[in-house]
């Protein structure tokens, strides 16, 4: 049973509630909301992480809005999937008139200038963070396992973050599990995660992990039998790995930025300390009552393991 109250009903599914603040408000994401979704997982991505800042330090706003560039692609087929959500905050209020016509606008713009060496890292964080005006503040983006990435058009975002492509490298050489125990076989089996962001403005509200158990919930109720998820940071792994019941986590493959060594014998993720994982995630109590009295059994069979 479900260790959390789930009292929420603004959710694109009401008999499936969330346990988020009743401010908060889970929508279904719509191409409308991929600028937005791609410079929350930008910003993020670029000033919060535990990663990228340190092997980019370099990298100041121009680079992170030419980030939410790159990641177009990815961020819009699993918006076009329609197997991702994000949290709006529904009491948001706009810093900007501008931005009330047409319920909140991003305002980042290549050729202002940068105020990185003036104010380091964090001024040119919450310059761009300032320029975010919009109520979404929290995105959980995921696809279809069957209608697989192209990945000749995720180049621009390998050439942006070359680790990032080496991490999801070294987590498949990790993978021990036979293909036929996981792999999807067609559509509406197992769910892809791949972009877990919230805005720096709104961290440590718990909102991260109240929406991945929420999707977990609804992934099972469409039918997925599993969720797939590679995570560079604690929270997100440890939110997945140990899942609430009925759910079940399960470390897939995992390496450590401080031990993992390339061909040449030198630490290739220096100087990142950061733990990076592949879960995967699924329903072990088959007959399992979500613990509220608004939501139905979950009757499907999820994976069991």
């Amino acid at each position: 049973m479900s260790k959390t109250k789930l009292t929420n009903t603004k959710t694109p599914n009401p008999s499936n509630p969330s346990s988020l603040k009743p401010r908060y408000e889970i929508r279904q994401l719509k191409p409308k909301h991929i600028e937005w979704a791609a410079a929350i997982v930008s910003h993020s991505n670029s000033f919060c992480s535990t990663v990228w800042p340190y092997l980019y330090p370099e990298n100041d706003g121009k680079k992170a809005i030419q980030l939410a560039i790159d990641a177009d692609y990815l961020v819009r087929h699993q918006i076009d999937s329609g197997l991702s959500y994000g949290v709006f905050d529904t009491e948001y209020v706009f810093k900007r008139e501008e931005s009330k016509p047409t319920d909140g606008k991003l305002y980042w713009d290549l050729s202002e200038p940068s105020v990185m060496k003036e104010q380091g890292l964090r001024g040119e964080a919450e310059r761009l963070l300032e320029q975010m005006d919009f109520p979404l503040v929290s995105v959980a983006l995921s696809y279809d396992a069957h209608n697989a990435l192209d990945m000749s058009k995720m180049e621009p975002l390998m050439e942006a973050l070359p680790h990032f492509g080496l991490a999801y490298h070294n987590l498949e050489d990790g993978d021990s599990r036979d293909p036929e125990t996981w792999k999807a076989k067609g559509p509406n089996e197992v769910l892809f995660r791949n972009a877990t962001s919230t805005r720096q403005d709104y961290e440590g509200e718990g909102i991260m992990a109240a929406l991945a158990r929420w999707l977990m919930r609804e992934a099972a109720l469409k039918g997925y039998r599993g969720i797939q998820i590679e995570a560079l940071a604690d929270a997100v792994i440890h939110v997945w790995a140990t899942a609430e019941p009925p759910f079940k986590g399960a470390m897939v493959s995992e390496f450590h930025t401080d031990t993992w060594k390339d061909e040449e014998g030198k630490l290739g993720f220096a100087p990142a300390h950061q733990r990076i994982a592949k879960v995967q995630n699924g329903q072990y109590d088959h007959d399992a009552v979500i613990d509220t009295s608004t939501v139905t059994h979950i009757e499907r069979t999820y994976l069991n393991t």
